[in-house]
């Protein structure tokens, strides 16, 4: 999974965020170090303080995915303009080898390829984990993004 956050103590609300995880029954394995990069889409905001996670969960990926907003919630999450501000960003990257969509969830994230962000700290943590729709792993994927340039 992926978390960010641009607003206020930007690595005290991850680290929260973290510590509500486990309150929330997820089980936080690895943690990425923090990364500062550049907004994506909306550029006329701060930066962001991105890293990824693994983590455990004994249930499915919607259930997961609920749990995580309610953290957000939890945590004052305001959704004011899509990819805008936020003092918390939790993001279901990939479950497993999981390929899903709905209409809440698509698994794999189906944008993960091309964002910096997400696979910088995934390939850290993650190097051999292989996308189960590209069939690369997240180093790989890294490697690829970098050579494009983005």
């Amino acid at each position: 999974m992926a978390l960010g956050s641009n607003l206020g103590d930007k690595k005290a609300y991850l680290e929260d965020a973290l510590s509500r995880m486990k309150v929330h029954g997820i089980k936080v394995q690895k943690v990425s170090t923090w990364i500062q990069t550049a907004p994506y889409g909306v550029t006329d905001q701060p930066e962001f303080l991105n890293g990824a996670a693994e983590v455990i969960w004994d249930q499915d990926a919607q259930s997961l995915l609920m749990e995580l907003l309610a953290i957000e919630k939890e945590m004052g999450r305001e959704r004011k303009r899509h990819w805008g501000e936020r003092n918390i960003d939790l993001d279901l990257i990939l479950f497993e080898d999981e390929i899903m969509e709905t209409e809440f969830l698509t698994l794999p994230h189906p944008d993960m390829q091309n964002r910096d962000f997400v696979l910088r700290p995934l390939a850290e943590i993650a190097p051999q984990k292989e996308h189960p729709v590209l069939k690369r792993s997240m180093l790989e994927l890294w490697h690829e993004l970098q050579k494009k340039g983005k």
